[in-house]
């Protein structure tokens, strides 16, 4: 009785939409299955175009702005949530990952069962009977082969409730297969790392504005980004969200255990720098283009020598040679006339992949 009352209920399913091409075309093959489609963004703070529009670089197009989810989301007609997770992600998630790290800082078994868990616990709230992702076998060498799949299934607590529609065919029957909410015979068998087939799908489908490349919105995988954290947890026990930020920001340098430095690379990271001179150093180039910087750490003559020497190197040159600076920790402010460290010198301090 319970079954037949629920067969005259439209099928809902929740998924979790990146707004990038593979979760944008699995939830338009179960809308043309006349499943009823909800999404849910989990934003872990460490997303690419998050930080983008919040710096709003001038050479940045209006398109790679956007919040992909969202917009995805519009252009299907179905809701989205945006969930913030960033308050304990980087704790839970980033720092103790029981299946380790990828290719950069990437624990992405990890992300993907704490994403999915959350995922569970709101099916009951938003009234969904399963759950789907965009998630393609073999597309990603630590998350996505056969073995990493099950574990994300099981371990999330989701199990057979878990459809990943553009590789149905090449994965076991899933709950809605069963019950007969979506067929089976009717969804793809995409396997590998080309996109080939899924622009194919989207051309059929219609779909035809997704972000252009593919490769994620995660700072994790990145070597430069990765390297930054790796260096930030070897010299600071606690991270805060400022920490977080400045990763995302310009270039760093170790000057010692304790000091590091932070130039920007363009205006728009340099007027974003200004918001952190808060118990920092703040140094500015006078009289001549050139970066703002951010010295954290209490630095002794010697360091904040060599401070002013790579600030200055990143700074259109003069007549003279000399780079006039103005730097400013609390309420005193020096003004300081600095020779240009020669790059060479410059690379031993560069926090940068091994």
């Amino acid at each position: 009785m319970q079954e037949a009352i629920k067969s005259k209920k439209k099928i809902k399913a929740l998924g979790l939409i990146s707004g990038g091409l593979d979760s944008t075309i699995a939830a338009q093959i179960l809308q043309n299955q006349g499943i009823e489609v909800v999404g849910v963004n989990f934003s872990t703070g460490l997303c690419v175009s998050d930080h983008k529009r919040a710096v709003r670089n001038k050479k940045d197009s209006e398109k790679s702005l956007r919040n992909e989810a969202l917009r995805a989301a519009s252009d299907l007609n179905f809701k989205v949530d945006i969930v913030d997770i960033s308050k304990k992600y980087f704790n839970d998630v980033v720092l103790k990952p029981k299946y380790g790290y990828g290719a950069g800082m990437n624990p992405c078994l990890d992300c993907r069962i704490y994403m999915l868990k959350k995922a569970k616990r709101m099916m009951k709230k938003v009234g969904a009977d399963f759950v789907f992702t965009g998630e393609v076998l073999g597309q990603r060498p630590m998350s996505q082969y056969h073995r990493a799949l099950n574990i994300i299934s099981k371990e999330s607590g989701l199990g057979d409730q878990l459809l990943r529609p553009l590789s149905a065919q090449k994965l076991p029957e899933t709950l809605p297969e069963k019950m007969g909410w979506v067929n089976r015979e009717a969804l793809p068998g995409i396997e590998g790392r080309s996109r080939v087939e899924q622009i194919k799908l989207a051309n059929e489908l219609g779909v035809t504005d997704f972000p252009q490349p593919a490769g994620g919105c995660c700072y994790l995988p990145d070597k430069i980004f990765a390297a930054k954290l790796r260096d930030l947890l070897k010299h600071q026990k606690k991270v805060n969200k400022n920490d977080l930020v400045l990763l995302k920001l310009g270039r760093h340098f170790r000057i010692s255990s304790t000091v590091k430095l932070i130039i920007g690379r363009d205006e728009s990271e340099n007027k974003f720098l200004e918001r952190f001179k808060r118990g920092n150093g703040i140094i500015r180039v006078m009289k001549t283009q050139g970066p703002t910087a951010i010295a954290q750490g209490n630095f002794n003559e010697n360091e904040k020598m060599i401070i002013a020497q790579m600030v200055a190197r990143y700074a259109d040159p003069t007549p003279s040679g000399l780079i006039e600076l103005s730097l400013k920790k609390g309420k005193k402010e020096e003004t300081l006339n600095s020779q240009p460290l020669e790059i060479q010198k410059i690379e031993k301090y560069r926090v940068a992949p091994k």
